[in-house]
C-alpha cells in the first residue's frame, strides 16, 4: 500500500514480551545513548516505571545527549508537575500534543497514541506500551490490572523512518529539530524486511489498508490479537471471507479483565458473523491483553493500532510492518501461548447465553454507534 515509507532489507527486529522484558531492554538502551533520545508516548503516568524513565533520561541529559519527549496530553494527564519539572530542570524537552481545551470541542478527542522511541537514529523501540506501572505486569500499581503487551526492538535502515515519523510529530507540536535526520545508508545488521505504517484518523489508514490487503492475500493463516474488538467493516468483512475460503482465522481478544468493560460487551454485536463464517474467537484471561498484533501467513504487523472505529477516526497511530521467518516464528509463538490461555468463544454456547446479558450487550453496542457519530 501506498505511504510515506517504504520497505528495506538488512533490520534487525527482536520481539519482547511483558514490561519485564521491554522495560529494562529499553532502560539500558537509555544508558548507552550518546547524542539523541527521541522519545513519543500516549500513556505516561508518575509511578515506579516512570521514574525510572526519568532518572534515566537525566542522567543522559547531564553526559550530553539530547531529548526530546512528545506526551499525549490526554494520556500524560497523570503525570505530574513535579516530574515534568524535573524533566524541565535537566534541560530536557517535552512537548504536549493537542492540549486540552474546552474551546476545541470534537478536537479534543484526536490524540497521538504511537508508543515509539529511538536512541542516536541507530535503534528503535516501537509497540504498544506506556510508561506507566500497569506495564510490569509482575508488580502493577496497587489496585491496578496487569497488562499484556509487547514492543519490538528495531535496527537498520527502517529506523530512519521512525526518525522522520517522530521529527514530523515534533515540528507539528512547536519543537525544533536539533538534530540532522540522517539518510537510510545503514550497514545490514539482520535479514528482516520492514517498513513503517501510520494512521491520522480519516486523512490517512496505511495501517487498516495494508491488514485488509494482507489479510485478503493470506493463504494459510490470520491471526491477530487486539485489546479493543471494534473493527472496521472492512477488516471484519475481509476476516469473513478469508475464513470462508478456508483460511485458518484466529482472533485474540480482551475478556473482563479491560480497562474499558463496555468495551468487551459491545464488541459481541460483531461475533455473530465472524464465529458463522468459521473464525476462531479467543478471550485471554489472565489479564488485560494490551497488544496489538497481526500476523498473516508469514507477516508480521505490531505498534499502536487497535483497528477500531475509535482508532482509526481520531488517533495518530504507528506500526511496523516486518517479514522475516525467525520473527513470524516468535510471534505465532506467542499468540499460541496466549491461546492456551484463553478461553475459545463456541458458537452455540454463544448464542445460548441468557437474555440480560444480550440486552447488555445490546445497550453498550447503541452507546458505541452513537459515539462514532460525533464529528
Amino acid at each position: 500500500m501506498a505511504g510515506r515509507y517504504h520497505w528495506s532489507g538488512g533490520n534487525r527486529v527482536e520481539l519482547l514480551v511483558e514490561g519485564e522484558q521491554f522495560i529494562p531492554h529499553m532502560l539500558q538502551a537509555i544508558k548507552e545513548a550518546r547524542q539523541l533520545l527521541l522519545l513519543e508516548f500516549y500513556m505516561v503516568s508518575s509511578g515506579n516505571v516512570a521514574d525510572l524513565f526519568i532518572e534515566a533520561l537525566i542522567k543522559a541529559a547531564r553526559r550530553g545527549v539530547k531529548v526530546c519527549w512528545l506526551i499525549d496530553d490526554f494520556g500524560g494527564r497523570q503525570f505530574h508537575q513535579q516530574d515534568r519539572e524535573l524533566l524541565a530542570k535537566a534541560g530536557i524537552e517535552v512537548r504536549l500534543y493537542n492540549p486540552l481545551r474546552l474551546t476545541k470541542l470534537t478536537r479534543n478527542l484526536a490524540r497521538d497514541h504511537r508508543k515509539l522511541m529511538i536512541i542516536d537514529q541507530k535503534l528503535g523501540y516501537i509497540g504498544g506500551t506506556g510508561i506507566s506501572d500497569e506495564y510490569m505486569r509482575e508488580k502493577p500499581a496497587e489496585g491496578a490490572l496487569a497488562w499484556h503487551d509487547i514492543m519490538l526492538g528495531v535496527e537498520g535502515a527502517v529506523v530512519s523512518d521512525m526518525v522522520r515519523l517522530f521529527a514530523r510529530q515534533w515540528c507539528l507540536c512547536g519543537g525544533e529539530i536539533p538534530f540532522n535526520v540522517i539518510s537510510p545508508n545503514y550497514t545490514r545488521v539482520g535479514d528482516a524486511m520492514s517498513r513503517v505504517t501510520e494512521a491520522q484518523g480519516v486523512r490517512l489508514q496505511q495501517i487498516k489498508h495494508s491488514f485488509v490487503q494482507h489479510i485478503n492475500h493470506a493463504t494459510d493463516r490470520v491471526w491477530l490479537a487486539t485489546a479493543y474488538f471494534l473493527p472496521v467493516f472492512s477488516v471484519r468483512r475481509s476476516l469473513r471471507q478469508a475464513a470462508e475460503r478456508g483460511v485458518d482465522v484466529r482472533l485474540i481478544v480482551s475478556s473482563l479483565n479491560t480497562d474499558h468493560p463496555w468495551v468487551y460487551h459491545a464488541s459481541k454485536r460483531y461475533y455473530q458473523r465472524l464465529l458463522k463464517a468459521g473464525v476462531k474467537i479467543y478471550e485471554y484471561q489472565p489479564a488485560f491483553l494490551h497488544a496489538k498484533l497481526g500476523l498473516c501467513d508469514s507477516w508480521v504487523s505490531a505498534g499502536s493500532c487497535n483497528l477500531d472505529h475509535w482508532n482509526l477516526r481520531w488517533n495518530l497511530e504507528a506500526n511496523l510492518e516486518v517479514v522475516e521467518p525467525s520473527l513470524a516464528s516468535a510471534v505465532e509463538m506467542l499468540l499460541r501461548s496466549d491461546m492456551e490461555e484463553s478461553k475459545e468463544v463456541v458458537y452455540e454456547q454463544w448464542r445460548s447465553r441468557p437474555w440480560y446479558q444480550k440486552l447488555r450487550e445490546a445497550g453498550w453496542s447503541l452507546l458505541c454507534q452513537l459515539l462514532l457519530k460525533i464529528r
